[in-house]
């Protein structure tokens, strides 16, 4: 009788435990994961090549695949032409970048901002030029008349080729790729996600066209500068905060066009310092490393000239003059912004003057970005960051001042991280149609520079693993709006490669084509802000 009531204890006991083991955070916690697990987006070509992996006990083999097949794509639009190749006498980017190696290797510190402007004179900031003094020194140790000095310009040399070209192959392997498995390591942790969806993101990110399309295809290194962006962010989400703002200066010393990710930046950081309450070390910390940071990056040429005020003030002063060039107006080139679409009926250079457009810009940018950062640094989320930074930088995209059609590249990176972890169709359907826009944006750059092919192959390849052309808003307004532009682009296409514009517009395709991606980012850049009041304001 007593082991009857004792087997009886024992079973209402582990009951019990049972129960315990299973508590109510533990079945919604179960149910996300299966929710996850349950809209992988496993249908798709890429997905089901990535299949194969999903039994196994992790998915390092298939992130190293992605990995390859990401090097692949690169490599192969790297055998096709680039910017100004064989377009004398400037050439192209690829003379600028293969010039800035040749002048720092060359020149003392004290020149390097001031060596014949006239000729690709350096104009981004000093992180760039001493990655391009490491690479212009590896390259003259391999073949010194690749970067001799002045005589070298326009050097089309294959083995040169070859060697720029993987130069920005071993960028990516040592920056952007990193950064980017950083990122959504610390997303799949936060967000509880399977190791199959970190696989399919990983895939959606390293793939993402304009990326290779403008370094690999046109080149340059924005990844560089993307890469330690994203460092910058992921460590501040992990709560690393001086090292990820480290990072962020980094990526501003390395381009000027970073800044498009600042003011969210700023905010995020300076509103986890004030709410819910003052912390004043933190404050300190941040500012005294970010100030030491920016000094030291910029001491060797601001005292290149010797230890004067006179000498530390002028250097300084031609490296700002340098990176923000005013002087050359509200743009150079046709480009999917305000001003350009505006410029198409209402002439702005002929209208007003150079100084009334700059502050026109400047206002009109901050009034763009003003959202995003008044929302971040009031609601300082985690899960609100990347909204942020993307919305900010479309705003400095589509109102800033001298954009060229790359910039792009800013504020598609944030847009593109939103991939990981959403299972919103909706929203990935906008992310995937936005990508498409923007490859469609760089077409008359990449049709200049002869790599239409590439366009189109990276364009369909895209597409068909990604099956982003299946995936459709919910809402009826959302499907005509994306349908609609797809649509045109198609036609636009079609158009360009059928009949010659007339004499008297000679550019009226490019303009179409300016005209269609402003209006699809414009329309893009407010579902941004709408989707970041959400996420700070309304959700939980």
């Amino acid at each position: 009788m007593a082991e009857s009531k004792l087997a009886k204890s024992r079973e209402v006991s582990t009951k019990k435990n049972s129960s315990a083991a299973t508590s109510p955070s533990d079945h919604s916690s179960t149910k996300a994961v299966n929710s996850d697990l349950s809209t992988e987006p496993d249908n798709t070509p890429l997905g089901v090549f990535l299949g194969t992996f999903k039994a196994a006990r992790t998915q390092w083999v298939a992130r190293q695949v992605i990995i390859m097949i990401s090097l692949l794509f690169r490599l192969g639009v790297g055998l096709g032409p680039y910017s100004g190749k064989s377009v004398f006498p400037m050439y192209g980017d690829f003379e600028a970048q293969r010039h800035w190696m040749e002048i720092t290797y060359h020149l003392p510190i004290s020149q390097w901002y001031w060596y014949d402007l006239q000729y690709w004179g350096l104009d981004y900031p000093p992180a760039t030029a001493y990655h391009s003094w490491v690479l212009g020194w590896l390259g003259s140790i391999i073949n010194s008349t690749w970067f001799q000095l002045d005589s070298s310009r326009g050097c089309e040399d294959p083995n040169l080729i070859s060697y720029m070209r993987m130069t920005v192959i071993v960028s990516d392997l040592a920056v952007y790729i990193p950064a980017v498995s950083m990122f959504i390591r610390w997303k799949m942790k936060s967000n509880k996600l399977s190791p199959f969806h970190h696989s399919i993101s990983t895939a959606a990110i390293l793939l993402q066209p304009s990326l290779i399309l403008i370094d690999h295809g046109h080149f340059q290194y924005n990844s560089v500068m993307l890469g330690l962006a994203l460092l910058g962010f992921t460590n501040i989400l992990k709560d690393k905060l001086v090292i990820g703002s480290l990072f962020f200066v980094l990526a501003l010393a390395f381009k000027q066009m970073a800044l498009y990710y600042a003011l969210p930046v700023f905010a995020y950081l300076l509103g986890i310092c004030i709410f819910p309450r003052l912390n004043l070390p933190r404050f300190v910390s941040l500012a005294v490393s970010v100030l030491i940071a920016l000094v030291g990056l910029l001491a060797p040429i601001a005292l290149s000239s010797g230890f004067t005020l006179e000498g530390i003030y002028t250097q300084s002063l031609q490296v700002l003059i340098r990176i923000f060039p005013f002087a050359r107006g509200l743009w150079e080139d046709k480009v999917a912004n305000f001003w350009c679409a505006v410029n198409t009926f209402v002439k702005l250079k002929t209208l007003f003057s150079p100084d009334y457009l700059q502050r026109l810009s400047l206002i009109a940018t901050l009034i763009s970005v003003l959202p995003a950062f008044l929302l971040i640094l009031f609601y300082p989320r985690k899960k609100a960051l990347i909204w942020g930074v993307s919305a900010s930088a479309w705003g400095f995209f589509l109102f800033s001042f001298q954009v060229h059609e790359k910039s792009v590249l800013l504020p598609l990176m944030p847009v593109t991280l939103q991939l990981v972890g959403e299972m919103d169709v909706n929203i990935q359907s906008y992310i995937y149609w936005i990508n498409n826009v923007a490859m469609f944006s760089l077409f008359p750059l990449l049709k200049r520079d002869g790599l239409v092919m590439q366009y189109f192959a990276i364009f369909f390849l895209w597409n068909w693993l990604m099956s982003s052309s299946k995936r459709l808003p919910k809402f009826i307004l959302g499907k005509l709006i994306v349908v609609t532009s797809y649509l045109a682009i198609v036609v636009l296409h079609i158009l360009e490669f059928t009949i010659a514009p007339p004499a008297k517009y000679p550019d009226l395709w490019v303009v179409a084509n300016t005209m269609l991606s402003f209006g699809c980012f414009f329309l893009f850049a407010l579902w941004n802000n709408y989707i970041l009041y959400q996420t700070c304001i309304t959700k939980p």
